[in-house]
């Protein structure tokens, strides 16, 4: 039976990712891409339906015209301070679309995979297991653990996969994120001021795209930490990126979080216990200047 599948934010860095590797199984997967706009992935192999997913009656009765088996859900606002200086947006795409994506699989009894965050958590632990309690310091934390909880209260399957700092590179993309901003400005010689007290796990997309296939394949619910299975200061991160792409580390300048003034407040520590990531979905995320290696290659 071909598995049918809807990708919310088919146009982001990880929705074309996940097309990109369902595509790949066309005797298995029957994918159908919404998104803002045209079709951003440099392929026509697909369904796409340009659609504000925040029109929520339009979002019902597209679902229902498709009916389909799972729906992923990857989009989101996900800029931390914009989230904390227009809550009311962010609340219509990062929770509202997220209630009526579970009324609507409860009603056609599809399975909704949807991607929340390390920044639910306050930092104070790091090495998050699933089961530690939330604590979120950002409007953006409060908005995707609001969404986890329309979830853990409702009556359908659903998968929550949370991530932290994802990158990578696809067809056409319209917002950067740390390893290509990095590398660019670099590569242009200008000094960047990197926080030296902050500590995550970045997440290659590949891997969270690939934890999206496992979860339809393995039919899996609940709960799970994707990220690569190394917590660096984002100092250190950006310090492997130079290393990696042969630049200019010198570039590079340490500052504290509290002499950045940012708008909304950042965990210090997350990072993730990857073990029910491991032997459930049974995906072993490497270090991430080994993903680095994988992701340098694929630019080749």
């Amino acid at each position: 039976m071909i598995v049918k599948v809807i990708i919310t934010g088919s146009n982001g860095l990880l929705g074309q990712s996940l097309l990109n590797l369902l595509l790949t199984k066309k005797n298995k997967y029957e994918v159908i891409g919404f998104s803002r706009g045209k079709n951003r992935s440099g392929r026509n192999d697909f369904q796409y339906i340009s659609i504000d997913i925040t029109d929520k009656e339009l979002l019902k009765e597209k679902i229902l015209a498709i009916n389909p088996n799972f729906i992923v859900n990857t989009a989101a606002m996900t800029n931390v301070d914009a989230c904390e200086n227009h809550k009311s947006e962010c609340d219509k795409l990062n929770i509202d679309v997220v209630a009526v994506l579970t009324q609507v699989s409860q009603k056609i009894n599809a399975h909704l995979i949807h991607l929340s965050t390390d920044f639910i958590f306050d930092g104070k632990k790091g090495n998050y297991k699933e089961t530690d309690k939330p604590n979120p310091l950002s409007y953006y934390g409060v908005s995707k653990l609001k969404s986890e909880e329309i979830l853990l209260t409702s009556k359908i399957d659903f998968t929550i996969l949370r991530t932290i700092l994802v990158y990578g590179k696809v067809f056409d993309m319209t917002r950067s994120n740390i390893v290509l901003w990095v590398i660019q400005m670099l590569s242009k010689g200008k000094e960047i001021t990197i926080v030296d007290d902050q500590f995550r796990a970045p997440t290659y997309v590949e891997d969270l795209a690939l934890a999206c296939m496992l979860s339809i394949d393995k039919n899996a619910t609940g709960i799970y930490h994707v990220s690569s299975n190394e917590l660096l200061s984002v100092y250190e991160i950006t310090q492997q990126i130079a290393e990696v792409f042969h630049l200019n580390k010198n570039l590079i300048k340490p500052i504290s979080t509290s002499a950045l003034n940012q708008t909304a407040f950042r965990p210090s520590k997350t990072g993730f216990n990857l073990s029910k990531l491991n032997n459930i979905l049974e995906l072993y995320p490497k270090s991430f200047k080994e993903d680095l290696e994988r992701f340098k290659q694929s630019l080749i």
